[in-house]
């Protein structure tokens, strides 16, 4: 990527000569102008070139008059999702990352980011829930369609993991199944092949697995469409391989500050006295891995938590694994959830 950079930055008052040369050697179809401070001042590409010379310039003329100045550039806290979505919604090939001082570091590139090694793993986002904590936004659109930073949290959890390389998505749908029809179609438009799983009746997060066409050679992911995150799917895959569990899950640190004194006592005597003491908890991510087998475990048609699968892993004695997703993770099922996944903090 460093080398590749190197190729495309060129200064802004280079010649035309030189901008195209960094467009043909970098092979991103850009050239990326910045000043003597490396800040970036707007790119170049063949159009622009083109354009110029129909206008008379020479390839010796300077580039500064013919650089696009209004570019669109992201930051380094930029998610893959946010990155895809801008380009989808501008029409963008490449998008420049650059630091909080305007220098360029990086470069995003369409083709890169939907075109990661694909993988051989199926997922299924469970879609089907109304959302009854989410009332009235729930009563018009299901809860996976209600948007986050403008676009809807189902569509974030696609994206995310067809940036992984996942070409396979199974949307199991329920409520208002038709919105989501619409939204996604056949997934063309989002790089991967999408699928239904219909619910005729609400099947929890596990039942609609019975649903699938067969059982998945790979290792499943399946997923809460509810989700606010950015966790890491390749190591989670390789973690589950690696260690040879049967099924992995997701866990996130959940925090709970006691907002009072906490005073042990033994009689009437104090032992310990602890201001506003924190706790804290593993809980269920909504994020599983499994060994497609155990698909032949969901009974067909019936309301299953998936909690039960790992339930009946431990039983038998098979392997449960679990995997700590350390990114952002917010599970947008109640209102206070919504608004600080929309950056509203707590307010009311």
């Amino acid at each position: 990527m460093k080398d590749r950079l190197a190729r495309v930055i060129v200064p802004e008052h280079a010649s035309i000569r030189t901008a195209m040369e960094a467009i043909d050697q970098g092979a991103v179809d850009i050239a990326l102008a910045v000043d003597t401070d490396r800040r970036l001042v707007g790119t170049v590409t063949d159009g622009d070139i083109r354009r110029a010379i129909l206008r008379g310039a020479t390839l010796t003329d300077s580039i500064s008059p013919f650089i696009t100045r209004g570019f669109t550039a992201v930051g380094l806290d930029a998610t893959r999702a946010e990155v895809l979505d801008m380009m989808k919604a501008r029409v963008f090939e490449q998008i420049p990352i650059l630091d909080a001082a305007g220098r360029i570091v990086g470069l995003h590139l369409m083709r890169e980011m939907l075109g990661a090694a694909v993988r051989p793993n199926w997922a299924v986002v469970m879609a089907g829930g109304r959302g009854e904590r989410l009332r009235p936004l729930t009563d018009s659109v299901p809860k996976p369609m209600i948007k986050v930073a403008g676009r809807p949290i189902l569509e974030r959890i696609v994206l995310h993991l067809v940036g992984y390389g996942v070409r396979r998505i199974f949307l199991a749908v329920n409520y208002k199944a038709g919105l989501i029809h619409e939204h996604f179609g056949d997934g063309a438009g989002f790089g991967c092949c999408v699928e239904y799983l219909h619910e005729e009746v609400a099947l929890g997060t596990g039942g609609p697995l019975s649903l699938l066409p067969a059982a998945p050679r790979d290792p499943l992911i399946v997923l809460n469409g509810d989700l606010v995150t950015q966790f890491d799917l390749p190591k989670m895959l390789q973690a589950h391989s690696e260690r040879a569990h049967r099924m992995t899950l997701a866990v996130h640190e959940y925090l709970h500050t006691v907002p009072f004194g906490v005073v042990e006592t033994a009689g009437d005597c104090v032992i310990t006295l602890r201001e506003k003491p924190t706790h804290s908890w593993q809980t269920n991510a909504g994020v599983y891995v499994l060994d497609g087998d155990l698909v032949g475990r969901v009974p067909k048609n019936t309301p299953f938590p998936l909690t039960t699968l790992v339930e009946d892993c431990l039983e038998r004695g098979e392997r449960v694994g679990v995997f700590n997703i350390h990114e952002d993770w917010i599970d947008v099922g109640r209102h206070q959830e919504l608004r600080r996944a929309r950056g509203e903090g707590d307010r009311v």
